[in-house]
């Protein structure tokens, strides 16, 4: 929402003090929809010419994610941190071949139905039980997992900031198309410069328009957008970091409430929960 807010006050404080000022919006209204159509339409081309469909694909879905913003809450990481506890836990003290039963088919394990949320979430539940699946393999090594572990989040990261280095690519991109546009206005204001005063004044105050538009789109539209989804997707990332720093505490032999403690210390400062708060969710824990 307040990506929808800080837009409506752009707009306000932009064509506001315009109008307030004297300006007339008749020049602006009668050029807008062709500049529009020349900038937006150019800017489209370079984004399809630049990417793949499943990048197309991938930046509908991170428009959606730029106005929602990070889906998860204090609330998510309490359950996610339980859940951990519960495996690390169980791996300490009946061993690791333990999880097998909670890894192998995660949808029946009474771990993951206690938290429905997680389960859906299929990048979480797949990194956990492939993680845990290795650990039970003899694949205990607590810097190989990590660096492991590094390189997958790294990866994933990546994958998901495209979008974000889509938009702002595009932004980059929008006053340069502006400054076509309004070459275009120039070029046809040149082809009738028989016209009287009043009306040359016009065209070409409907060419500065394009140069308008490239603008505030750059720097008041797309810009912010794409610097929004980037702060979301760093900020979704943290989420499986908490996941890497648990089990790699626990490979390197720390108690299930000290790895716990060091996957809490790697949540976001506004979503990470108490001490005594993830302390009751752990006692209340009970899984049969």
């Amino acid at each position: 929402m307040l990506l929808l807010g800080g837009l409506g006050f752009l707009m306000f404080c932009v064509f506001g003090s315009y109008l307030v000022h004297g300006g007339s919006f008749g020049t602006i209204m009668k050029a807008l929809p062709f500049e529009v159509w020349s900038i937006g339409g150019a800017a489209v081309g370079i984004f399809l010419m630049s990417n793949s469909m499943h990048d197309v694909k991938h930046l509908l879905h991170g428009f959606s994610k730029a106005f929602k913003g990070a889906v998860f809450k204090k609330a998510d990481y309490i359950e996610l941190l339980s859940l951990l506890y519960y495996f690390v836990r169980l791996a300490s003290t009946k061993g690791a071949m333990a999880l097998e039963a909670h890894i192998e088919k995660p949808e029946d394990s009474p771990a993951f139905q206690k938290f429905p949320k997680l389960l859906k979430n299929h990048h979480a539940c797949a990194m956990v039980c492939d993680y845990l699946r290795m650990v039970g393999m003899n694949a205990d090594d607590p810097n190989q997992i990590e660096d492991m572990m590094t390189r997958e989040l790294k990866k994933t990261l990546a994958e998901e900031l495209h979008s974000a280095h889509a938009l702002q690519n595009i932004a980059d991109a929008l006053p340069a198309l502006g400054i076509v546009a309004a070459v275009l206005g120039v070029i046809k204001t040149m082809s009738s410069i028989n016209e009287p005063p009043a009306v040359l004044g016009g065209m070409i105050g409907g060419a500065l328009v394009g140069t308008f538009m490239g603008v505030l789109m750059a720097y008041g539209m797309v810009g912010p957008c794409a610097a929004r989804l980037k702060g979301v997707v760093e900020e979704e990332a943290r989420f499986y970091e908490v996941i890497r720093a648990v089990l790699v505490a626990h490979l390197h032999g720390n108690a299930p409430q000290v790895s716990i403690e060091t996957g809490r210390k790697s949540a976001p400062n506004q979503h990470m929960p108490s001490f005594q708060e993830l302390e009751t969710a752990a006692q209340n824990l009970q899984i049969a």
